[in-house]
C-alpha cells in the first residue's frame, strides 16, 4: 500500500495547476524516491539514521531531477518500514499507480472547456 498517493490526489485535483501537480513530478518523483527507499533498505539497513538518509537522498534527486513531488518524499519511508521491497514494488504499485492517477487527472480536470491540464509533461 501506497499512503503517499493520497496526498499525490489532493495535488492533483484540489489544486491541479500546482507545479508539483504536474505528471512528469508525480511520476518521476514517487518512481525516484521509491528507487532510493529500496535501496537503501537493501544496501544500509533499516534504522532511523538510514530512514533520514533515505528521505534527504529521494528530495535531492527529485530536485536533481526536476520532479519534486512532496507527497513523494514519504516514499523511502514506506518502503523501509515495511522492511523493504523487490525491484518489482517499483513497477507495481509506484509506476501503475502513478500513471493511473495522472490519466484519471488528465480526464478529470480536462472535463471543462476552460480546462487546460497539465502545464508540462
Amino acid at each position: 500500500m501506497m499512503a503517499p498517493l493520497g496526498a499525490t490526489c489532493v495535488l492533483l485535483f484540489a489544486v491541479p495547476d500546482a507545479p508539483l501537480a504536474q505528471p512528469r513530478n508525480v511520476i518521476g518523483g514517487h518512481l525516484v524516491s521509491s528507487f532510493v527507499g529500496i535501496v537503501v533498505v537493501k544496501y544500509l539497513g533499516v534504522s532511523p539514521l538510514c530512514m533520514g538518509v533515505a528521505v534527504g537522498v529521494a528530495i535531492a534527486l527529485m530536485q536533481l531531477t526536476r520532479t519534486l513531488h512532496a507527497p513523494a518524499g514519504a516514499d523511502p519511508l514506506v518502503v523501509i518500514l515495511a522492511g523493504g521491497a523487490s525491484w518489482d514494488f517499483l513497477l507495481v504499485p509506484v509506476l501503475a499507480s502513478s500513471v493511473v492517477l495522472v490519466l484519471i487527472a488528465l480526464v478529470l480536470n480536462n472535463a471543462s472547456s476552460t480546462s487546460q491540464w497539465p502545464k508540462y509533461w
